[in-house]
């Protein structure tokens, strides 16, 4: 048994039996068992050039443009510029529900210019956020695809609040995202 104080007496005896009984009613290893690892997979042609869309996307400055309003979006920090590459870390707040505002540090864990990037959470709401993004020429313009794969903590709970809410909301952000692009790339032509 692990003592949480270093103190004698009864008041850390009754820390070790607090301590035992949330492991017995909430082990770890329940939680880690069943956390599932959900996907959202997009593709969207935009009318531009391969380098127009890396230029565009590359640059972390431009998610506030496409980032509904209502997450108040607020980037804190880029390390190294104003482009991606391997290793960058970018710091922001994000609200993942009405009132509940989150700090959020991702890092770009890949980079092979101009064909894809990957960002990672290295912290924040989720237990795993691996973001691909996906550029390739096509008739017409360019292919974007986004794959997401993501996890959300605390096990069963995670599960069930992705059932009521968090697997709804990734996918309007990323519908608010298609329809943005859409209009943001029509407008420059």
């Amino acid at each position: 048994m692990t003592s949480l104080s270093t103190s004698r007496g009864p008041f850390a005896h009754n820390l070790q039996i607090c301590a035992i009984s949330a492991k017995t009613l909430f082990p770890y290893s329940l939680f880690k068992r069943s956390m599932k690892i959900y996907n959202l997979t997009r593709t969207q042609v935009l009318p531009i050039s391969l380098a127009e869309a890396w230029e565009f996307f590359s640059t972390p400055r431009n998610l506030d443009k496409i980032t509904p309003e209502h997450m108040g979006f607020k980037i804190l920090y880029i390390s190294g510029g104003e482009k991606a590459y391997a290793g960058q870390i970018i710091r922001y707040h994000v609200n993942v529900l009405p009132g509940i505002k989150v700090h959020w540090v991702t890092e770009i864990s890949q980079v092979k210019e101009p064909l894809h990037f990957i960002d990672e959470q290295r912290f924040g709401p989720y237990a795993l956020w691996h973001h691909q993004h996906h550029f390739k020429e096509v008739p017409g313009g360019v292919e974007m695809i986004d794959e997401v794969n993501y996890a959300i903590p605390l096990g069963i709970l995670g599960r069930v609040a992705h059932w009521l809410f968090v697997g709804k909301e990734v996918k309007r952000i990323f519908e608010h995202r298609y329809r943005v692009l859409e209009e943001y790339f029509k407008a420059k032509k």
